[in-house]
This record gives structure tokens, sequence and C-alpha cells, in this order.
């Protein structure tokens, strides 16, 4: 069967007006931050589950691949068509269904961006957990297909542990509802936490019931200056073994320094090794206390300042220059790589010194920040071009990450980038078992092929 004959069956059920098939129209639903482009045969944006399920029904009748897609913001490309196909956009699926406060939850559809939630939330006292860097762009469904957390998770957990239930349709085209509305259930298998990061390959997410935490009602942000990297790795284990948790705690190597000095307003001295921004969240009366906690936890004698942020002006210059760091590395290398590597807290030591060492054996700038607080690292390979050199500078650093129990990725998801390592971390058996959940999602393998996993041998 002709494009054509599933372009008429795709405006029949959503209308001309939500059906585009001119490339200048569908150019920009064909990438996402890995700077990847593939061109999509249409792109549909639909309103409804059932209007969802229709469109699967399609793609199985017609064997074409269907791409569920957010805003875009992924580093990995992940929603890039690179088998053409049909992009189904979540941008009109936008709606904050419910808010439930007693019970503290929201039910929201896919296409609500991440700011959006917690605007709404806040309004009643709450708010949800998972903040990526893209919070202001990025939407929940996206959030959910790679569990995207960001610096909260340190205290609060990924998205996996903050969402209640799900609605989706299985790449079979059968809605299906998983997971509860309270915080304890146990019948069956656990088919929320399934979904959750797996990149749109078994289901798409209709709706999300999200579990709401209270907001706190003071807040302690803190930076710390160390002489060495060592030294900032070190503090980060030990404030991490003792009792007060902080809500974020978040680290940048002399490397990240260097690149964000020009955009930014926080003071960072020039002979700095490295950084730790810090903060604790709580009840004003045990603030003073928690502040202090850290304070005891983050001394060694590579520590060279430790100040609490007076007011909102130095707190905002603190976090922009947490997030100037990916921007800024854009400008100094246009084919930088990426990577969000996680492994124990206590390893992370022995990580930062290793992929320096990697760093001079290669020749290759990298640049270290990240949510240290889960020992979830962004490593940026500061190459020119993605080639052999570049590649065998990653597999060292990916080798390192895996002698220290660690793993290729924290929140950033596979998508195609990590695809060919895969089998690294993954025994063969594990992998197999992955094969037979697909299969059983989605028959005709039509939901996101060549993402994820690798295929089948």
């Amino acid at each position: 069967m002709s494009n054509k004959s599933l372009e008429k069956s795709l405006v029949e059920i959503l209308g001309r007006t939500h059906v585009k098939t001119e490339p200048a129209d569908i150019w920009s639903y064909g990438l996402d931050n890995s700077r990847r482009h593939a061109l999509a045969d249409f792109v549909v944006l639909p309103e409804t589950t059932e209007q969802v399920r229709q469109i699967v029904a399609l793609c199985n009748r017609f064997n074409s691949p269907l791409i569920a897609r957010g805003k875009g913001t992924g580093t990995t490309g992940a929603t890039v068509p690179i088998t053409g196909g049909v992009i189904l956009s979540t941008e009109r699926m936008n709606k904050i269904l419910r808010i439930a406060p007693n019970d503290r939850y929201m039910v929201v559809q896919p296409g609500v961006t991440n700011e959006e939630i917690q605007i709404a939330a806040a309004e009643h006292g709450f708010f949800w957990p998972p903040d990526p860097t893209s919070a202001a762009f990025c939407t929940v469904g996206g959030n959910l297909a790679y569990n995207s957390a960001g610096p909260r998770a340190v205290k609060y957990g990924t998205p996996r542990e903050n969402t209640l239930g799900l609605e989706a349709v299985s790449g079979a085209g059968n809605i299906m509802r998983c997971g509860v509305y309270t915080t304890k259930g146990v019948v069956g298998y656990d088919l929320t936490r399934l979904l959750i990061g797996s990149e749109g390959t078994l289901a798409i997410i209709t709706e999300a019931t999200l579990k709401l935490t209270p907001l706190t009602e003071s807040k302690s942000t803190i930076k710390a200056i160390y002489k060495t990297i060592d030294s900032a790795a070190q503090a980060v284990s030990k404030i991490m073994a003792q009792s007060t948790t902080p809500c974020s705690l978040e680290f940048m190597d002399k490397n990240a320094l260097n690149m964000v000095r020009q955009y930014s307003k926080a003071d960072l001295p020039e002979d700095a090794g490295a950084m730790l921004m810090i903060e604790v969240d709580g009840k004003t009366e045990h603030l003073q206390q928690m502040t202090k906690d850290i304070g005891q936890a983050a001394q060694n004698d590579g520590l060279e300042l430790f100040t609490v942020a007076h007011d909102k002006t130095e707190v905002k210059a603190l976090w922009e220059t947490r997030k100037a760091l990916s921007p800024s590395l854009r400008h100094v290398a246009a084919k930088k790589i990426n990577e969000d590597v996680v492994v124990p807290v206590s390893n992370i030591p022995k990580l930062i010194n290793g992929l320096e060492k990697i760093s001079n054996a290669h020749q290759i700038p990298i640049v270290n920040f990240g949510h240290a607080g889960n020992g979830n690292i962004h490593v940026n390979l500061l190459v020119q071009e993605k080639d052999e050199a570049a590649y065998l500078c990653l597999d060292d650093v990916f080798k390192l990450v895996l002698s220290l129990n660690g793993s290729l990725s924290g929140e950033h998801g596979v998508g195609i980038d990590k695809l060919e390592f895969i089998a690294s971390e993954l025994d063969k058996e594990a992998l197999a078992v992955m094969h037979l959940i697909k299969q059983a999602f989605d028959p005709k393998g039509i939901l996101n092929p060549g993402k994820t996993i690798p295929a089948e041998k």
C-alpha cells in the first residue's frame, strides 16, 4: 500500500490540519539536540488517546515506522526518524486533566511541559521532583520516555519514583492502563516503571498520573570551591555518606569553570580546580543545622571556599553558571560528544581521575560536570570531528565506567548514539528477555525502530 493511501487514512482520522505532508513543514520534526536529522514521511498531531490508537493501528496495517516526539530536547537521537515513517507529535496533547492535592497526584497529557506542571502544582503547595535543565521546554512525555531527572533526583528520585500510573497505547494498538493512584500497589507486574525510560519503543504514553511532593519552606544554596578535582570528588562521597541529604549536589571541574566564566555572573576564582553547588531544603528552623552538617562533610585539605548564597540574586547567578555549561561548550567544539555516565558515588574520585588520564592519553579535552549526588557525571569530549580518535577515546570512557560498576547512561537514554555499546553493559540473556518484551508490546516492530536496544542477531 502506498504513502498516498496512508496519508488519506491519517487525514480521515485527524483532519487535514493535523497531518503535515510537505517537507518544509516536516523538516523541524526530524531533529533533536543530538544534531542528527532525518526526514519523516508524515507528521501527525493527535489530541486524544483514541486518535493515537487509530494511528498505531494504521501504521501496523501499512507497516510504517511510528516515532513519538515531544519538543526534541533529547541528546541521543531517540526521536530522529532514521527509517522514515510517521512522527507522532504530542504538542496538541498538552492538557493538565486533573489535580488532586488531597491525594497528592496530578493527571496530565504527555505534551505538557515540565515548567507548566511545576507552576500548576505550586498553586496547590506542591511540585513534581524531576527538573531537567530544559524544564522550560521539555515535555513530561519526554521526561518519562528518557526517565530524565535533573538535579533534584539526589533527594527526590527520578520519574520512575514520582509517577504512579500511565495510560498508553502499545505497539499492537491496544489502550492499556497500568499503575495506581496510591503510593502503594503491588498487583501484577510493574509496567509503569517498564514503560518509563523505554524511549517510545514499547508504547506511546497518552496520560500520566504524577506523584506530587509538598513544597519545602526554605532552601539554602552553597558554593564550595576546591583546589583540585580529586578533593571535590572526595567531598561528594563524604557529603552523601552523612544524614543530611542535599536536594541537589552539582559538580563542575576546572575545564567546565573555565568555559562558563564569560557566560556567568557568579564569582569564580581563577585558580579553582573544581566547584560543588549544593542545595539543602526543609523547615526553616532546621536549615541552619542542615547547612552546618553539609559544611562539615565538605571539609578536606582541598577546600578553599565555602559560602552560602545570601539572596536570590546570588542563587540565580550560581544556577546560571550551571545552566550555561552546555550552550558554552557548543561554541568550543561543534561536534562535542556529550555522555551522561553514572557510577556509585564512592567511585566518583576514581572516575574523575580516570577521565583525566584518558583525556591526556588521547589528547582530547574532556569537560566534566553534572549531578554528583547521584554519581551522574556529564562527560563532554571536545572534538571537532566524530572520527576514529574520538570513538577510541569514548570507548575508553565507557570501559572505565563499567569497571567502576557504573552505567552508560543516567538520564539521557540510549537512542542511537549509545546503541553499539549497550552489549558491553547488558549480557545476552538480559538482551534476549528485552527482545521478547519488545515483541509482546510491539509485534511488528513499528515503534521507534533502531533505538534503545540492539537488533537481534
